[in-house]
């Protein structure tokens, strides 16, 4: 899949859905970027792909006009010798300057892909994953720039790694290196990305690529509720079914830079990685910093096959979890339920109610530790509540067991109070420089997860839980951001590094319970979906996709994390109303109905529901059985709808036999248009039983996906039911089955 020209220094990488192609310039040793989209046939030489005129510029060659790297679209940027773009990397040197010129040295070629360091990433067998490395090295020092791409047989996947090594004999300050880089020649571009706030996270925004730069970016500790590190570029024709789409995702969960650069000549320059701001790591003689991994997917079938790749890709190479190919239990959490006010006896009633409706496991949430009856104290101190529970959690989780219920705790181990011993102990693991205001944020403190000596302590009392308490599952939460970036354990020097270190902690903490506990499933979260990021998803095959469990909000968050996110990662639960964080009152069906495109479970108290609701929800969770399998294993598509009123989802297994369709509609309107929804993604030769309840059609694939499901009804000879009809109203959803005949 990848090939060399050894006469003209060109790397082709391509398979059956996309290619790759740069070059090594001829007198420079730059890398020369020069193509990348649908499959092109090999050739020998692809200098046919070279653009290059003389426009005003500085030149890197004497007496050359054609060496400005300011109009070559590059491979991996460096600010200042003539380019003056923003870069892939920063390196400031003992003398003070940033001028560098990594000069092509050597490539190797290799099969299969592991894992290794500190940082999560991409795994495939020798015969799913073809990988070319590049070496450079810098003109003027001793540093060596390597460039990883991995090429991904089975998919139109490209994943990339930059990796630094100092092999002089001085220490340099890295300021940047990003995990890829690459030019776009001119084009009308727009581009994608997440966005949004605690409560509303991923919401969609697609804009116009416009002249200058435009980025999003996270500078609070963690990939954050505001952004997610990921975006997409595509054509102002590009739809969900239809059109080129390229998308990038970064496998990190700390402080990320997503950027585009259009230039006076339009040439669009796509950056992604660990965000420079502030960030500046002392690289000491004989070490290397690594990026972390970003992969990038390429589409010829709209957005809805972008989404699909990445779907399939992080399912197969990303998530290692013995979970994600598992039905995932359904689950019942007791927050919203009783938030910290709890009993060991109110407890088992909500586990004795949850059992009578065929729930899978259930979660005990925040307060079952320390003196916890608040959100004032007690994180850092892992230690049972024996005023809230005087048995213990043994005997606890035995008691869940004997009903035929999993277990499952909540933790925070990232974070500490300011009342407990660990704080009196160690005030210097607390973030923060200690002269100077450390705020507070839920009144909690960050603890410094850059110092493995509080990694460790904080495992090891979390390993006194986990050894002696039958655990299933468990909830791993972070509440608040990182501010004041300081560490006491660090030199001067050193505090643009806290950041990244922190990071690197957390993963730590994460595959210590990997490995110590593999059959344990883990959902990640941080204040609802501050860190739903493809890092997360290596160690956790699920994670929290909001504290907002209104199923109206939730249309548009699941929506969001679904450009890249597969189903079976979002923790989607049914809650009470009215709603916890929108005080919106939405059915029990269409709660549901919403939940049930994810891993679904409750959030609420089942004691206090009615008989009628009771025989509701039993009836829900067979249905979410029934097609879980569909659900997490199928090809989802997001199907296009008139208006913003609307929202359609679409699942379809791998042999096109099966398909769920969910409608939903926000708010009624008055004598309103007639509705078709076109579907997606079936066998046109098939025909299908299409049910909704009762109702049963059938309809062949063809007509489903060129004329669609029609929502409203026929009345010619019952004009009376029409008027006595039960009116839809507001917050309404339908879902449809089909099945092959």
């Amino acid at each position: 899949m990848i090939y060399f020209n050894e006469k003209t220094l060109e790397f082709h990488l391509t398979n059956q859905a996309m290619s790759y192609v740069f070059r090594v310039m001829d007198q420079t040793g730059t890398l020369e970027h020069l193509y990348y989209g649908s499959t092109i046939p090999h050739y020998n030489d692809f200098s046919f792909l070279i653009e290059r005129e003389i426009r005003p510029s500085n030149n890197q060659v004497w007496g050359n006009n054609l060496t400005s790297l300011e109009h070559v679209k590059q491979e991996y940027p460096v600010f200042g010798t003539t380019d003056f773009r923003y870069p892939a990397l920063d390196v400031e040197y003992p003398e003070g300057d940033h001028i560098s010129q990594f000069v092509y040295q050597s490539y190797r070629i290799f099969t299969g892909k592991k894992v290794t360091g500190a940082l999560p990433g991409t795994f495939g067998e020798k015969d799913e994953v073809e990988v070319l490395e590049i070496t450079l090295k810098d003109h003027y020092s001793d540093l060596l720039l390597v460039l990883t791409y991995h090429l991904y047989m089975d998919e139109p996947v490209l994943t990339r790694q930059a990796k630094l090594i100092n092999q002089g004999q001085q220490a340099v300050s890295l300021h940047q290196l990003a995990s890829l880089s690459v030019d776009f020649p001119k084009g009308n571009y727009e581009w994608l990305h997440l966005n949004g706030a605690w409560a509303r996270e991923a919401h969609l925004t697609r804009e116009a690529v416009h002249l200058g730069v435009q980025h999003v970016s996270s500078t609070r500790g963690h990939s954050s509720h505001m952004h997610n590190p990921f975006l997409a570029l595509c054509q102002p024709d590009t739809t969900e079914k239809q059109g080129e789409a390229y998308g990038f995702s970064l496998i990190y969960s700390g402080n990320f830079l997503a950027q585009i650069e259009r230039d006076n000549y339009d040439v669009v320059r796509v950056q992604l990685g660990i965000n420079p701001f502030q960030f500046n790591w002392q690289l000491k003689a004989g070490e290397t910093f690594e990026s972390p991994e970003a992969v990038m997917v390429f589409s010829e079938s709209g957005l809805n096959g972008m989404s699909q790749t990445f779907h399939r890709f992080f399912k197969k190479h990303l998530i290692r979890s013995p979970w994600k190919d598992k039905k995932r239990p359904v689950l019942i959490n007791n927050w919203e339920a009783t938030y910290f006010d709890f009993t060991e006896e109110k407890i088992l009633e909500i586990v004795d109610e949850a059992q009578q409706l065929g729930i899978d496991l259930f979660v005990l949430d925040d307060g079952w530790f320390g003196h916890r009856n608040s959100d004032t104290g007690s994180l850092g101190n892992w230690t049972e509540n024996r005023a809230k529970l005087p048995h213990g959690l043994k005997n606890l989780s035995e008691k869940i067991h004997e009903k035929g219920l999993l277990f499952g705790l909540w933790f925070e181990p990232e974070m500490i109070s300011n009342d407990t011993e660990l704080y009196d102990q160690h005030p210097e693991w607390v973030l923060g420089q200690p002269d100077k205001n450390i705020s507070h944020g839920r009144n909690q403190f960050v603890l410094d997860f850059g110092n493995p000596a509080v990694v460790e302590h904080i495992f090891e009392q979390m390993t006194q839980i986990l050894s002696n308490v039958e655990i299933d599952y468990i909830k791993l939460d972070m509440n608040r951001y990182i501010s004041e970036a300081y560490s006491n354990m660090l030199a001067a020097n050193q505090q643009g590094e806290v950041c990244h270190r922190y990071i690197i902690g957390v993963y730590d903490l994460y595959e210590r319970i990997v490995k110590n506990y593999p059959e344990i499933l883990i959902e990640s979260c941080a204040g609802g979906g501050a860190r739903f990021d493809a890092g997360m998803l290596y160690y956790s095959p699920q994670i929290w996709a909001s504290d907002d469990t209104d199923a109206v909000e939730r249309l548009s968050i699941q929506s969001g994390l679904s450009m890249l996110y597969p189903l079976s990662t979002m923790g989607s639960h049914v809650s009470a109303v009215p709603n916890h964080q929108v005080a919106r009152v939405t059915s029990l069906e269409m709660r549901k109905h919403v939940a049930m495109f994810g891993t679904f479970g409750y959030e609420l108290d089942p004691t206090k529901l009615t008989s009628k609701e009771k025989k509701a929800v039993k009836q829900d969770i067979l249905d979410y059985k029934r097609y879980q399998e569909l659900i997490c294993s199928g090809d989802f598509y997001r199907l296009e709808t008139t208006d913003e009123n609307q929202v359609a989802w679409m699942v379809v297994s791998q042999d096109k036999n099966e398909a769920l369709v969910g409608y939903y509609q926000i708010l009624a309107r008055p004598n309103p248009s007639y509705e078709r929804i076109r579907l997606l993604g079936l066998a046109k030769e098939k025909e299908y039983s299409v049910s909704e309840g009762d109702k049963k059609t059938v309809r062949y694939g063809k007509d489903l996906e060129t004329i669609g499901l029609i929502l409203n009804e026929n009345y010619i000879g019952r004009e009376q039911e029409y008027w006595s009809r039960t009116m839809p109203g507001d917050f309404h959803s339908r879902v449809f089955h089909l099945t092959a005949r």
